[in-house]
């Protein structure tokens, strides 16, 4: 798999993250806190904010679960196929007769916290919202893998169950369309605002496609989904993970000796903020990124 050049991969790196509605302020977005929500090895959902650690929720052994993006709630898949969501000191089953027992198979929050889709019969992207109300359909798609939603709510992405192939759901046609220049993926882990560039993790050869489970780490690779160009957000040291927020800013999770540290550009590529995680998230799965 070919990776941009330097000067070429700073322009492509500037296109994915200009790419964001101009009624979007990043020169006015406030500096990030910290704040973020981490799964650790035993499936375990935490929020750490304001120097604190509270659990979120704890699916159980499989690891088919994600974190909304205010940090408040969790959704699962259950070994028997229910679809669950955990808000405060409640929990709710939303959706049943779904695929238990698939590592891959996540389901995936709307930008608002209000909606989960997840994948139902026969490749189907279903949504419903986090009460279990209003049900409805997005569309079909071979990407049913790590599901992950753009801000705008338009699209969505997720790999096939081979990881041969990226695909990209346009929520407002029900339709997916293969990316191009991806032969092998095995982690989608976020989509720009406007859906257009995915942060995905490579295979280096098909013989490493893994289990599908979510990663504690990964070396994160922004794909234009459209145009096939590729790029690696331009931190020094071993990067262990990125993802975009609601207003267009990337967030790279680069590893450290005693903690990890996440490094903020803005919409132009450039670094604006680097933040220390708290040691005690140094091996887990970084979920969400917090305001």
């Amino acid at each position: 798999m070919k990776v941009l050049a330097a000067p070429v991969l700073t322009t492509a790196l500037t296109a994915s993250l200009s790419a964001v509605p101009a009624a979007a302020s990043v020169a006015s977005a406030p500096e990030l806190s910290g704040s973020a929500v981490y799964a650790d090895g035993a499936n375990r959902i935490s929020r750490y904010a304001g120097g604190a650690w509270a659990l979120v929720a704890a699916p159980g052994a499989m690891p088919q679960f994600a974190a909304s993006p205010d940090g408040r709630k969790a959704a699962w898949i259950t070994a028997n196929g229910q679809l669950r969501v955990k808000q405060g000191a409640g929990t709710r089953t939303v959706a049943t007769k779904l695929q238990g027992g698939t590592p891959c198979l996540t389901p995936v929050w709307s930008a608002d916290s209000g909606r989960v889709a997840y994948v139902g019969a026969n490749n189907t992207v279903m949504a419903v919202d986090a009460d279990g109300t209003r049900p409805r359909r997005l569309g079909v798609t071979k990407g049913v893998c790590h599901l992950a939603w753009s801000a705008d709510g338009r699209f969505l992405a997720g790999y096939t169950g081979e990881a041969d192939a990226l695909y990209r759901l346009n929520t407002r046609t029900g339709r997916a369309a293969k990316a191009k220049g991806v032969k092998w993926v095995t982690h989608v882990q976020s989509l720009s605002p406007n859906g257009r560039y995915a942060v995905v993790e490579v295979p280096p050869n098909p013989d490493q496609l893994g289990d599908g489970s979510w990663p504690a780490s990964f070396r994160p690779l922004i794909v234009d989904m459209v145009t096939g160009k590729k790029a690696r957000p331009p931190v020094k040291g071993r990067p262990l993970g990125a993802f975009y927020l609601a207003d267009g800013r990337l967030v790279a999770r680069v590893s450290g000796r005693s903690y990890n540290t996440l490094v903020v550009f803005d919409r132009a590529g450039k670094e604006v903020q680097r933040i220390a995680e708290p040691a005690k998230a140094r091996n887990q799965a970084l979920l969400q990124v917090l305001p």
